[in-house]
């Protein structure tokens, strides 16, 4: 097997499936033993994906957000102002001529700058930060209309979740809501949000964007009896005033970020309670890149002669013109999924029976959501805001910033259809790697990526023949597992999300003087102290039996879960029970993340970065991981893109994943899958480094 996918345990796998033919593309059960078994074509919306033409529309480079001012404190550091709202708008994500998209995007609102550029955009403009100087921003929710009538939701959002609730008023949100009659249809009124700026680390509690310090717009219709905010936001407003005086008000919050951290690449997007997976598909999200400090590009050296190596540049600026005149070599990639309709608008399910037939009992008669989707896989790829965009590079090396910024589904990115081609990973979401990769030489050519992971990437064109070439995708439409693509699954449909974009390849304009990436020594990675805990947490998924729409019984997903795990047996736990993991201020942990599901999750702990310490197997019982649980001394080493230190990281079936971490900063934070299908049905978890705070709200919303 080559080394580019970690195989994960062989344990049994869930059946996926689809209820109705339509537009898409074939997905399986996988059977005990291996065999696999064609099911449904799963649809996505009425625009099938051979109607949309492949690479005809430039790549989006995203410029740099401008700045609303400089904050200067007597006796700190001053701290990069930004106002940055989320607006509803049209955009052209399908190429010219197809109908454009309703999406929400952040943009500035205002800046110091009179070059600076006021464009809202799906994915959004570049924060550009300094190692050591704070950035402070005013995020504001601007989902109302021309009138100040609040927006509803582009789609459709299942209020039987436990989530943000704000017709639960005060006492009712951030729960879920109880149901007595009939099952309920799709949540209408105005749209909780909150922003997390993703890998960011020792930020303060108040400005992480926890999941229920969410805010409505500042809109004129609130219906009375709505809760305006979520449970936390009174509390971290207050604290937020107290840390670094900012005020927080009707529709908007404040955070900070320190940016004491390694140079690394970071991404901001929603985070609200029970909709971060419809928040996020509609489309704000961003990049925000740390840069300098000791472990920055200036701290790379080329190991030729020991001098400062040189990475491809420039990457964009703030006040460059845009559309810009400069050839950037330096260049950030969101790879997102999705699926559209015949008129252009985005498409997400709206039936639980979209997924695997389930037709009932849904909520209040039986325990399924009704519109709640276990997973969801878009059947074409959008870059940087386009459906499959090209882009013109020169035969040289240029550097690539890669995110999974899809819903469920892992990347496997190949550049086998490149040919002459290199790939070099030589860093991930914590920054530099120990040692650059070489994907292409070591690796079979392809890079691995699991949701909200990110890859730092120097590739090289040089020997590349002129013309266009595409970048593949050979990751599953389907839940993953680890394993080979065509060995363990089936690769991506290779005519829709088995392609990501083009290159076109044209002669360089002159000689290429960055460092080649073989002579690249990266900053070394100071291991972190020894662990004074050991914590075993449980990764879970809780089946019911319903039925489809021919009355036969069908096994599915009621939700996702997260656990402890006491005396070798997990134990099941839901986003509303008190905080089980407690880390002390300034301890290092290892976290093992005990997978007992057919799927592979990202695990994501906000706060903090980790090292990744191993894998080891788990001990089955047939085809499920026994209880007691019991490591099987199958130990394999962090992958060597993993080296260094991360945000997120893949936990296989059937195994335990190790990471450490050093929890330096108190607060009420939070760890999740990053499926964000699974985060928004009980697969996260709160968790607090250090005491309870005086005056915070507990698990059920009452203050303390």
């Amino acid at each position: 097997m080559s080394e580019h996918a970690g195989r994960g345990r062989p344990i049994s796998r869930r059946t996926f499936i689809a209820a109705a033919a339509g537009a898409g593309f074939m997905l399986y059960a996988i059977l005990p033993g291996g065999e696999r078994v064609a099911l449904a074509e799963i649809p996505g919306g009425t625009l099938p994906p051979g109607d949309v033409p492949k690479f005809v529309t430039p790549l989006l480079v995203p410029p740099v957000m401008p700045r609303a001012g400089t904050i200067k404190r007597k006796g700190g550091k001053p701290a990069d102002y930004y106002e940055i709202s989320v607006r509803q708008f049209a955009q052209q994500i399908l190429p010219a001529g197809m109908p454009m998209t309703t999406v929400w995007g952040y943009g500035a609102v205002a800046s110091e700058s009179r070059r600076g550029l006021l464009l809202h955009n799906a994915p959004s403009l570049t924060i550009e930060s300094q190692w050591g100087r704070p950035v402070q921003v005013k995020w504001i929710n601007d989902l109302v209309d021309g009138d100040g009538n609040a927006l509803p939701h582009l789609l459709p959002v299942d209020p039987t979740l436990h989530w943000a609730n704000p017709p639960g008023g005060t006492a009712g949100r951030d729960m879920r809501p109880t149901f007595t009659d009939t099952t309920p249809g799709p949540y209408t009124g105005p749209v909780p949000l909150v922003t997390h700026l993703h890998g960011a680390v020792g930020v303060g509690d108040e400005s992480d964007g926890y999941a229920e310090a969410w805010f409505l717009p500042a809109a004129a219709d609130i219906p009375a009896g709505y809760a305006t905010e979520g449970t936390w936001y009174d509390f971290f407003a207050a604290k937020a005033a107290a840390s670094f005086g900012a005020s927080w008000g009707p529709g908007y919050s404040v955070s900070e970020y320190p940016n004491d951290q390694r140079e690394s690449t970071l991404w901001y997007h929603d985070h609200a309670l029970g909709m971060t997976r419809l928040n996020v598909y509609a489309g704000p999200a961003g990049f925000f890149i740390v840069r300098g400090g000791p472990d920055g590009e200036k701290a790379v050296l080329d190991g030729r002669d020991g001098s400062i190596a040189i990475l491809p540049s420039p990457a964009p600026r703030e006040g460059d013109k845009f559309p810009s005149n400069k050839t950037y070599l330096e260049i950030p990639i969101a790879v997102q999924d999705r699926s559209f309709n015949d008129d252009g608008s985005l498409f997400y399910p709206d039936t639980r029976e979209f997924f695997d037939g389930i037709v009932g009992d849904y909520i209040p008669a039986g325990e399924f959501s009704p519109i709640w989707q276990p997973e969801f896989f878009g059947n074409m790829l959008t870059v940087n805001g386009n459906t499959w965009p090209f882009h013109r590079v020169q035969q040289r090396r240029y550097r690539l910033r890669f995110l999974n910024g899809c819903q469920s589904r892992f990347l496997i990115l190949d550049f086998n259809g490149i040919p002459g081609v290199e790939a070099w990973q030589i860093g991930n979401e914590g920054g530099f790697l120990a040692a650059p990769v070489n994907l292409t030489a070591n690796h079979g050519n392809r890079m691995l990526l699991g949701l909200a992971e990110r890859a730092d990437v120097i590739v090289d064109f040089t020997n590349v023949p002129l013309g266009t070439h595409v970048l593949a995708n050979v990751g599953p439409d389907e839940p993953f597992g680890g394993g080979e693509p065509d060995e363990d699954f089936d690769q991506a449909d290779p005519a829709s999300t088995g392609q990501v974009m083009a290159f076109v390849v044209e002669p360089s304009a002159g000689p290429d003087a960055t460092t080649p990436p073989q002579h690249l020594v990266l900053p070394p990675i100071v291991p972190l102290p020894a662990e004074s805990v050991v914590r075993p947490l449980a990764l879970i998924e809780k089946m019911g039996m319903g039925v489809d729409a021919a009355g036969e019984p069908v096994e599915g997903p009621v939700e996702a879960l997260l656990g402890d795990i006491q005396d070798g047996v997990w134990i099941e736990r839901t986003w509303a029970e008190e905080v089980t993991e407690n880390p002390e201020v300034g301890a290092t942990e290892v976290w093992e993340f005990v997978n007992t599901t057919g799927d592979a999750h990202p695990m994501h702990v906000h706060e903090v970065v980790f090292q990744v310490v191993n894998r080891e197997g788990l001990v089955l019982d047939g085809d499920e991981v026994a209880q007691p649980v019991q490591p099987d001394g199958n130990v394999r080493q962090a992958e060597p893109w993993e080296t260094g230190f991360k945000d997120t990281v893949i936990a296989y079936p059937g195994e335990i994943t190790r990471v450490r971490a050093t929890f330096a900063s108190p607060g009420q934070f939070v760890w999740h899958c990053h499926i964000v299908e699974h985060e928004d049905n009980e697969m996260m978890r709160p968790f607090r480094i250090g005491p309870m705070q005086a005056g915070q709200p507990d698990a059920h919303g009452a203050h303390g």
